[in-house]
């Protein structure tokens, strides 16, 4: 496998490239869809909803966790995942960032 070179980018570059990664699925869009209007849930909850098995689900479910979109925290045997607000927030004024700075060279010609 070859050597990523992450080092070479800026921090705020990465971690917009691995929320990217992580939203880029539409599995784990449909499940961040689903939270958004349950608020909450636990991961057999949405297995009901998505017509995948189990362990797909929770294996999209560990990517959206390690990149720290949702928050899963123990209630009895079971995991209630959630939205990380505070990402969410942080990933927005990215895209608006990037956006605002799109539309502002929008006035060059280019291509």
């Amino acid at each position: 496998m070859g050597i990523t070179k992450t080092d070479s980018f800026t921090t705020n570059q990465n971690e917009l490239a691995t929320l990217f990664k992580a939203l880029a699925h539409p599995a784990r869009i449909a499940i961040i869809e689903f939270l958004l209007k349950n608020e909450k849930c636990i991961c057999g909850d949405i297995v009901d909803e998505l017509p995948l098995a189990q362990a797909t689900i929770s294996q999209h479910l560990k990517e959206l966790k390690n990149a720290n979109l949702i928050i899963g925290t123990i209630e009895g045997t079971a995991i209630c995942y959630c939205l990380n607000q505070e990402v969410f927030s942080e990933l927005n004024n990215k895209i608006n960032l990037i956006t605002n700075q799109l539309i502002t060279k929008n006035n060059s010609k280019c291509c």
